[in-house]
């Protein structure tokens, strides 16, 4: 799993990276990537919406997606926030098709380096 360094925890950070960062859209997510004044650790948030499913679905699809992102954090360039927001298909997106997702993002955003 992520640790507490490679999590965005506080609501201005997440709006920062809605706000400014790169919009990387897919099937069942949206990943906002944008890059911090600093090199430290890169870190990811998650945004499952009511609209994902009930409490059980939301928090399954919030583990899939942590856990594939602690796989490609490494891939990522020091000083990157990611935000991810699951849309309604994530629901019944399979775990190989999300870890796909994420990944793509990791390799989206490295064209940008």
């Amino acid at each position: 799993m992520l640790a507490k360094a490679n999590r965005v925890v506080r609501a201005d950070d997440y709006r920062r990276a809605v706000r400014r960062g790169r919009k990387l859209g897919a099937a069942h997510t949206v990943a906002y990537v944008v890059r911090r004044d600093d090199n430290g650790p890169v870190r990811f948030g998650f945004i499952v919406a009511k609209t994902v499913g009930n409490a059980v679905i939301r928090n399954r699809v919030r583990r899939r997606l942590k856990a594939a992102s602690f796989e490609v954090a490494q891939k990522l360039r020091p000083g990157t926030d990611v935000v991810i927001r699951a849309l309604p298909t994530a629901a019944e997106a399979s775990w190989v098709s999300l870890r796909k997702e994420i990944f793509g993002v990791a390799t989206r955003s490295e064209v940008d380096r």
